[in-house]
């Protein structure tokens, strides 16, 4: 529910924020619903990701400033709020001349698009991507980060009555290839591989069957990165796609790279840089968003949790 609390003293090395914008994404629901892998101690406020303005600095505040933008620098924050004191190395400075939606989205979405595409193969341009969830916050990154860089995605999504008006915004955003998942065991998929070479990597976001079919797809010694379970099902693999060709099966989960990675500033830093200068340039966007006022938190919360969303929910603070 919504409530009013007092806002917690300024300490020393603390910076006061007044929140901007947050978006509800899916592992934001399954902390709420007490099944992610991370749970706030109780009560908690919602929300893993977000953008705010500095407006008070404790004294021991070097590096952050009233006016800087700021965005999570970790998991649970608690972002779904007007204002709030956080510890300074809580928060990640980004710059504030990029548009607020994008600043809002930054640190889940496309961190996660970014570190599967640049840690798993070694890319070059003209090599390919399939994903399956291309619709989703990732997937959206995943296509622009990948043109950006001259790499071909071939891009898996589920069929759906406005499917024309998906595959249209998908190849606006530079997809090359838009499928569904019935196409994924077809003959035709036979086509794409005449114009792009088959991909060397595959992101499952899904799990059950149309993993296993876009799994055929993969080159050989090609490595599948599983980072997420819409479809709440298993990953099966036929024990052929191992023998045979001899394809990898890994996951990722952006929260353990930034554990991984807390005395390594130098990659976060890169990462974040170049994410940044792509918002800049107009190669890499927000995903379709809708703006919600904070007090009808409850109709976007509904709206994030019914199948086919193609917009993601944006608290507006």
């Amino acid at each position: 529910r919504l409530k009013d609390l007092e806002v917690a003293e300024l300490g020393d090395s603390d910076v006061r924020v007044q929140m901007l914008a947050a978006p509800i994404n899916p592992a934001d629901i399954n902390m709420i619903q007490g099944t992610y892998a991370i749970l706030s101690p109780l009560p908690a406020v919602g929300g893993n990701e977000g953008v705010g303005e500095v407006l008070e600095v404790g004294r021991h505040v070097a590096a952050l400033k009233p006016g800087d933008w700021v965005i999570p620098a970790g998991a649970g924050l608690g972002t779904w709020r007007t204002q709030g004191v956080f510890p300074e190395e809580t928060l990640l400075k980004v710059p504030s001349d990029i548009p607020v939606l994008c600043a809002a989205t930054l640190s889940v979405n496309p961190c996660t698009a970014y570190r599967m595409l640049a840690d798993f193969e070694t890319l070059a341009p003209g090599d390919s991507v399939i994903q399956n969830a291309a619709n989703s916050g990732v997937g959206q990154a995943v296509i622009q980060i990948a043109k950006a860089s001259g790499i071909k995605t071939i891009n898996v999504v589920r069929d759906r009555p406005d499917l024309p008006k998906l595959v249209e915004r998908l190849m606006a955003l530079g997809a090359d290839h838009v499928i569904t998942e019935e196409m994924l065991r077809k003959p035709e998929m036979k086509d794409i591989f005449k114009s792009i070479p088959k991909p060397r990597l595959a992101l499952n976001c899904v799990g059950g069957k149309s993993t296993t079919e876009m799994l055929r797809h993969l080159q050989p010694k090609g490595t599948m990165v599983t980072y997420g379970g819409m479809a709440k099902q298993p990953v099966m693999v036929p024990v052929s796609a191992f023998i045979f060709r001899d394809v990898r099966l890994r996951g990722f989960w952006m929260t353990q790279w930034r554990k991984d990675h807390a005395q390594d500033q130098e990659s976060l830093t890169s990462m974040m840089d170049a994410l940044c200068q792509l918002v800049r340039r107009g190669q890499l966007t927000a995903p379709a968003c809708t703006e919600v006022p904070l007090q009808d938190y409850k109709a976007a919360l509904e709206a994030t949790m019914k199948p086919f969303t193609s917009s993601k929910q944006i608290l507006l603070l």
